[in-house]
């Protein structure tokens, strides 16, 4: 199996989802410009399953805010690094992300998100 996804997930307030969509809908198009096969987003609704560790203790989530967890789907690492390397110098994503960060009112913080990248297994 020589596909390869990028996994994340990350706390966001439930009152800036409406806004976070917009955005991240255009985002998905961009990856999938640069060689994603499939970007997926989804936002939490079930966190507690007794004896295990829930995302929203993992992530340190407030009360007022949700996960999201989304992945990436690329051919492989290769057409993965190729895309990232596109996305970074990609002046639209830029803008387009831009309202991710404001200052004032930040939607996205990335120091609260875990990510990785993982090869095929089964």
């Amino acid at each position: 199996m020589k596909d390869y996804i990028d996994g994340f997930a990350f706390p966001i307030l439930e009152s800036q989802l409406n806004l976070y969509k917009e955005i991240v809908q255009d985002v998905a198009l961009i990856w999938k410009s640069y060689g994603a096969i499939s970007y997926k987003e989804y936002v939490s609704n079930e966190l507690s399953i007794e004896g295990t560790l829930s995302f929203k203790d993992l992530l340190e989530a407030n009360e007022n805010e949700c996960i999201i967890f989304g992945w990436l789907v690329f051919e492989s690492k290769k057409v993965r690094d190729l895309a990232h390397e596109a996305v970074a110098k990609d002046p639209k994503m830029h803008q387009i992300v831009a309202p991710l960060f404001d200052e004032n009112h930040p939607i996205f913080k990335p120091e609260r998100m875990a990510f990785g990248g993982f090869s095929g297994f089964i």
